[in-house]
């Protein structure tokens, strides 16, 4: 059915492309001499009169992209690739959608044009990295979420905590066939992996110094590593209480500690509120050891299962404190864990989440409610265990998602702003109402923003990315600014705009040089900035007239240079007359090579052959 289906749909493609030439020929005729703007009221005719397909509207985006219409581009494009097309026009497609801030609808056109241009050094930058863009559109997203090799997938895997000497532990019920009664699973054990440098994990070993026939895990490590928390079934210590009605033995959860001597684990001890009424489990010892965190049904709390703390001093402890009711709910709290900063990530099914156990944190240091972790760390499934190791900027938690308890790794993700502030270079004076756009590396425009009042324009941005300020304003110079790489956080960027008037002299408009592609005669993105400062100009007089002579280098011949900065400038203007300004008012002249700026016949430099390539706008008229 697929191959029947596919060949069907080439032959149609095939026929209506080549049925098109007539119908088509004057509007191509427009394109093929870069007349965009009017090649653009010659399809938009077929398109009104019912005679246009795929092709025409392919044609209609490439007008539009050449004459940076992207919005127009973006939907011409959309009927385009209702057929296959080649591999630029999802490029072209892609990168108006990205100007448009739809980068998830982009990515698509970028993966499509990726697998028909496999080879192409834009598609292998898109493969390694596509999400170079800034993309916050879920707002809750704070982790990117993979899993992790060493699930038994079979098995309950969960409870890890990476030690600062890149040691993975967490508890399995992979081990054992003996299970729990009161469950029907097997027993927990504690176990370790060693994270590689590249993230990877080794093949998981049972910690048997510390495992016994019943539950046992999971764990928290001082800061050294050389100190264990960890809980443990009460069946195994003989703290349980016998329930002789049904003849069962009922062991509480307890925790205790452990401490490391040549590589061993060992000195094993009962912590002193353990109990045998009440469950005390999921440990977790601040950065400095003076405060342990722990979930307990004991008397005092909030419902089911509470956060609670604990002070340590040395070997001694304090009396259990609940965290309250910014953390604890008549539901369930449970897996706390705390982080350098402070922060309390802790699991809950009492506080508003997507359904099971949800992940939340608090900052213990502010009288503030918990957040939700969200997506995609949070699914409408069990999600619990979360810790974080800040040292290899790495979290890890468990979840059932896919059935049955699995580890995933928790990246964080960076969160920054770039703040553009425009100021009047003469005066100081910020200056509002400017159009600021952010550029990636590249020079492709992810945003556009007129500014507000106080001269600021922010954009979301990725981190440890460098990105330019380009902005623009009636009456001042166009300005490009770089904005160095963060790590987080705030950059703000003080951009400085000159009078604009300084451009215009007795005979023509000043412009910095109007580069094109070699070989090439459409307008690049540079070109574009330039000449929009010209538009600037000539709508600030309404009544100024231009000629537009371009001229090449010295290499090629003569007839081939004449044609080609003939087209060059015939490229210019129609540029500009899609910005507005009236066709009446300018004029094209190709002038080849036979004005160099720089005389140097054969033998110029790349600098002078540079130099000669150039753009003139000459006043016909103020």
């Amino acid at each position: 059915m697929k191959k029947i289906y596919s060949l069907l749909c080439l032959l149609i493609c095939v026929a209506a492309s080549y049925g098109q030439n007539a119908q088509t020929e004057q509007a191509d005729e427009l394109f093929e001499s870069y007349q965009y703007v009017d090649a653009i009221d010659a399809y938009l005719k077929l398109v009104d009169n019912n005679k246009a397909d795929t092709y025409v509207y392919k044609q209609l985006g490439d007008c539009y992209y050449n004459v940076f219409n992207t919005e127009e581009a973006a939907k011409w494009y959309a009927k385009a690739t209702q057929t296959t097309q080649d591999g630029e026009t999802y490029y072209r497609y892609a990168q108006t959608l990205k100007s448009q801030g739809k980068y998830e609808e982009a990515n698509k056109q970028m993966d499509v044009f990726a697998k028909l241009m496999p080879e192409d050094q834009r598609a292998i930058t898109h493969m390694k990295n596509p999400n170079y863009v800034p993309s916050l559109a879920d707002q809750t997203k704070l982790f990117d979420v993979d899993n992790v090799s060493i699930n038994n997938q079979e098995q309950s895997d969960f409870g890890s905590v990476l030690s600062n000497d890149n040691t993975l532990y967490f508890v399995s019920s992979r081990g054992t066939n003996r299970k729990d009664n009161w469950t029907n699973s097997p027993y927990l054990d504690i176990y370790q992996s060693v994270r590689n440098d590249d993230g990877t994990l080794s093949e998981p070993e049972e910690l048997k110094s510390l495992n016994t026939p019943f539950h046992d895990g999971p764990i928290t490590l001082s800061a050294d590593g050389n100190t264990m928390i960890f809980a443990r079934d009460g069946l195994s210590t003989g703290n349980y209480k016998k329930v002789k009605k049904h003849k069962v033995k009922v062991g509480q959860q307890g925790l205790y500690s452990a401490t490391k001597q040549d590589g061993k684990w060992g000195n094993i001890q009962a912590l002193p509120f353990n109990s045998t009424e009440y469950s005390v489990s999921h440990p977790s010892l601040s950065a400095d050891g003076k405060t342990l965190y722990f979930a307990s049904n004991m008397p005092g709390g909030f419902g089911d299962t509470d956060i609670w703390k604990v002070s340590v001093n040395g070997g001694a402890y304090g009396t259990p404190e609940n965290l309250g009711a910014n953390v604890n709910t008549a539901g369930k709290e449970g897996f706390p864990f705390i982080s350098e900063e402070h922060i309390l990530y802790f699991a809950s099914t009492g506080k508003q989440g997507l359904g099971g156990f949800d992940v939340f944190k608090v900052d213990l240091s502010k009288n503030e409610d918990a957040i939700n972790l969200g997506k995609p760390v949070n699914t409408k499934s069990d999600d619990f265990s979360f810790s974080v190791n800040t040292k290899y900027n790495v979290g890890y938690f468990s979840s059932n998602r896919t059935g049955v308890d699995n580890i995933y790794t928790a990246i964080p993700v960076c969160i920054a702003e770039a703040v553009a502030l425009v100021k009047d270079a003469m005066s100081g004076s910020v200056l509002a109402n400017a159009s600021v756009s952010i550029l990636d590396s590249q020079n492709n425009v992810i945003a556009t923003e007129v500014n507000q009042a106080n001269g600021t324009a922010t954009f979301k941005v990725e981190c440890e990315t460098a990105y330019y300020f380009n902005v623009s304003r009636q009456g001042y110079k166009m300005a490009m600014v770089e904005v160095a790489p963060s790590k987080g956080g705030t950059t703000n960027v003080t951009v400085v705009l000159e009078p604009e008037h300084e451009l215009i002299t007795e005979t023509e408009v000043k412009l910095n040089n109007i580069y094109f592609e070699f070989d090439k005669s459409n307008i690049t993105q540079q070109g574009a900035f330039e000449l929009d400062r010209l538009v600037a100009v000539m709508k600030e007089y309404p009544e100024m007239e231009i000629l537009v002579r371009s001229h090449t280098d010295t290499k090629g011949n003569h007839e081939y240079n004449q044609k080609l900065s003939e087209r060059r400038a015939q490229a210019t203007v129609q540029y500009l007359i899609s910005k507005g300004i009236a066709k009446e008012r300018l004029s094209a002249k190709g002038m080849g090579s036979s004005e160099p700026k720089i005389d140097c016949k054969s033998k110029c430099t790349k600098e002078e052959d540079a130099q000669n390539r150039r753009s003139e706008f000459l006043i016909v008229k103020k």
